[in-house]
């Protein structure tokens, strides 16, 4: 199956209500499947090619782990990561670097600050500049080219969609989504970017959680429990979701996307419309709870309520 370029036929998934009347509403798409593949829930356009963003770094991590580069579980965990550029960050690339022998001038992530409004501000104040480093990618930058140095393969152009790297990168999405890849972009971070549908996205995330240990999708998953809070940060929503729901992997994407799923296979995926995260965390806890997690244990959103709608938000008069 290829995923059609089509503009998605995004539907309502979250009313905010002010004293009773809806005020504001976030189009979207989710949907969620059984272990075995089955939708137990859909809405919107969940077949149209979409680009996942970060969401997809899981399935990166995966394909390397099946190169056989040989990292930690918190080396998994940070090349499945938006890091949030704080010093565990770093250091953990630092040291998925070091084990290839390279530094951090081999990486051709964008120069960047830290991600996290906190670590941005102290760099600043200390008199730190952008690095290629404190890019949130520069965990998946790293891991890429450990695996081009373990074959032998140029770290030069490690980006280019032709390298041996990628395109061994794009045969892992392919066989984990089950889905040829319509089209090929260019992510924020410089890396191949490959569109995707929903429910192809949430195939291939439910697969790596139920993933068997030791196994290269294993890996990705152990690294990404063990280790929540690098694949986001310290005071992020990803990490907090992923402490609550024991077993949960969990990964958000830039322009509001989504992916989560439980240690037996069940699978979400969400695109919000607008790219607003307002509504991707109503929209996940309301997934989750469909999923039979209790909402308030992820992080209580007050005046959160699941609906048909999938989601309402009650604002304070």
């Amino acid at each position: 199956m290829i995923p059609e370029l089509r503009v998605p036929a995004h539907e309502p998934l979250v009313h905010l209500l002010r004293d009773g009347m809806v005020e504001g509403v976030h189009h979207g798409s989710a949907v969620v499947l059984a272990p075995d593949g089955r939708v137990l829930f859909a809405a919107g356009d969940v077949e149209a090619a979409f680009y996942p963003r970060s969401a997809a770094k899981p399935l990166q991590a995966a394909a390397m782990a099946r190169l056989g580069v040989k990292l930690s579980a918190a080396g998994f965990a940070v090349g499945a990561a938006s890091h949030s550029g704080e010093e565990i960050h770093l250091a953990e690339v630092r040291n998925t670097l070091d084990g290839a022998g390279l530094t951090a001038e081999d990486l051709r992530t964008p120069e960047d600050l830290p991600f996290d409004p906190v670590e941005r501000d102290a760099w600043i104040a200390s008199g730190r500049t952008a690095s290629r480093l404190a890019h949130n990618c520069s965990g998946k930058h790293a891991a890429m080219l450990a695996t081009c140095r373990l074959h032998d393969w140029s770290t030069k152009d490690y980006l280019d969609p032709a390298h041996p790297l990628q395109r061994a990168i794009a045969e892992c999405v392919e066989e984990l989504t089950g889905q040829r890849i319509p089209k090929v972009a260019v992510d924020g971070c410089g890396a191949p970017l490959f569109a995707v549908s929903l429910r192809g996205l949430a195939t291939a995330v439910g697969k790596i959680a139920a993933a068997a240990p030791g196994t290269p999708e294993g890996l990705v998953a152990e690294g990404i429990r063990k280790h929540p809070e690098l694949v986001a940060g310290t005071r992020r929503d990803v990490t907090a979701l992923m402490r609550a729901v024991p077993g949960l992997i969990a990964k958000d994407g830039f322009e509001a996307v989504q992916v989560a799923a439980l240690p037996d296979g069940t699978a979400i995926a969400i695109k919000i419309a607008d790219g607003g995260d307002r509504a991707r965390r109503p929209v996940l806890a309301a997934a989750l709870a469909l999923c039979g997690v209790d909402p308030d244990v992820l992080e209580p959103t007050p005046g959160l309520r699941v609906t048909g709608a999938l989601a309402e938000l009650h604002l304070a008069a």
